[in-house]
């Protein structure tokens, strides 16, 4: 996590600075001038992100103090200050659009996880997130979506198995021999999942012994005859068409997991504000 978000800060302060720096404020403020600055909730959030907030404030200047008073998964309110910075005030002012950028999608994403959540309460449903994130920003996108109550799919391609369409339309349009493949080259130990679009690849699939099944773009009718079918031998994902309005009809249904891509590629920015308070 540290390195990704280590590349990541650098290319956002690279971008915004460019080669001259931060002209307005270098032409503005004094070299030694220093003030705080408030973080500012303007609407009810879910808190995420703000290791990275605060991390981009010490890469432009490591003296940046800040204080902290919520803690990222922490619901807060329209008018919460969070947190407060003291320094120098050319830092607090050049870093604060990478900070922002960054907290308010992550918040944004884990808001969202927080109301998918809120409408599975009390079923066994999990809502997983993706790989549909911004590049460069999967690690924290991940932590925003645990942070809100998810949970993560895996991180990348190195650290799961899971054979979609166009894999099958590789080994040329076999279920039963995408995962044949798969089980002889697979590392040990690894689960090996397989996506299907029909009912007649998924008994190939339970036949060949995969190990979950995800069930891509069905409806309604189609997952509770899958249900049915796999009648528990392993677990069944859905994909596809996933709202936050069908999620309780989902759970009602049997599967174990929703994979939601709208998790990290859809969330709306959240509302935050850097406010100056006072210069010296």
């Amino acid at each position: 996590m540290d390195a990704f978000l280590d590349r990541l800060i650098s290319l956002a302060l690279d971008e915004d600075l460019g080669a001259a720096g931060d002209i307005t404020t270098e032409s503005l403020v004094p070299v030694d001038a220093r003030g705080s600055a408030e973080l500012l909730v303007k609407e009810r959030l879910v808190l995420a992100g703000l290791d990275a907030f605060v991390q981009v404030f010490q890469r432009v200047d490591p003296d940046v103090r800040v204080e902290l008073f919520s803690a990222d998964g922490q619901e807060v309110e329209a008018g919460s200050i969070v947190a407060r910075l003291h320094g120098r005030l050319r830092a607090l002012l050049t870093a604060e659009r990478t900070a922002l950028n960054i907290i308010q999608r992550t918040s944004g994403m884990a808001t969202m996880a927080r109301q998918v959540m809120t409408a599975v309460h009390g079923t066994r449903l999990r809502v997983l997130d993706t790989r549909k994130t911004a590049p460069g920003m999967r690690a924290l996108s991940k932590l925003a979506v645990k942070a809100g109550g998810a949970f993560n799919h895996r991180f990348g391609l190195f650290d799961g198995i899971l054979i979609k369409d166009n894999h099958i339309a590789a080994v040329g349009g076999s279920v039963r021999e995408a995962l044949r493949r798969a089980r002889a080259n697979a590392p040990q130990l690894v689960k090996i999942e397989i996506e299907v679009t029909n009912l007649d690849q998924l008994a190939e699939a339970l036949e060949e012994g995969a190990d979950v099944v995800m069930l891509d773009n069905m409806d309604d009718e189609q997952i509770r005859r899958a249900v049915e079918l796999t009648a528990g031998r392993i677990p069944l994902e859905v994909s596809g068409g996933i709202t936050l309005e069908r999620l309780p009809r989902l759970a009602r249904l049997g599967v174990d997991f929703v994979s939601m891509g709208a998790l990290t590629h859809s969330a709306r920015a959240m509302d935050l504000s850097l406010e100056i308070l006072q210069t010296s």
